[in-house]
């Protein structure tokens, strides 16, 4: 048996990888902010139960986060609210639009992705 240490496998590494998933993130939760936020994060400002209920949300999310061991950027962010839409998905409901948003009554959803648009905003994650 030889005890001479065999060199590792090469192993390509891709130094654009993070960066290209940290723009992909972006590129999602820019979606997601039109989708719901631009106009759910507007109307908070001007109905102060909204902004109550949003911020409500954004401290959920925010835990969850920290329990996970995650930072709060767009990776871990971007990630949240495709769980989200994934769910929301899956229990077979339309996505939600600016125009089928009803604000005086916005359902779980359209809250929690409000919100992780507020988080993503105050985190610079666009």
């Amino acid at each position: 048996m030889n005890n001479e240490l065999t060199p590792a496998a090469a192993v390509e590494f891709d130094a654009g990888y993070l960066a290209t998933a940290e723009l992909d993130a972006r590129f999602y939760l820019d979606h997601v902010m039109a989708m719901v936020g631009v106009d759910g994060l507007v109307e908070a400002l001007a109905q102060p139960f909204l902004l109550a209920k949003i911020d409500q949300h954004a401290a959920a999310v925010r835990e969850s986060l920290v329990a996970a061991g995650k930072p709060l950027g767009p990776l871990s962010l971007a990630g949240y609210a495709r769980s989200v839409i994934a769910v929301h998905q899956r229990h077979g409901r339309p996505l939600p639009t600016p125009d089928s948003v009803n604000w005086a009554e916005a359902d779980w959803t359209v809250l929690r992705l409000v919100a992780v648009c507020h988080l993503a905003d105050d985190a610079d994650a666009f």
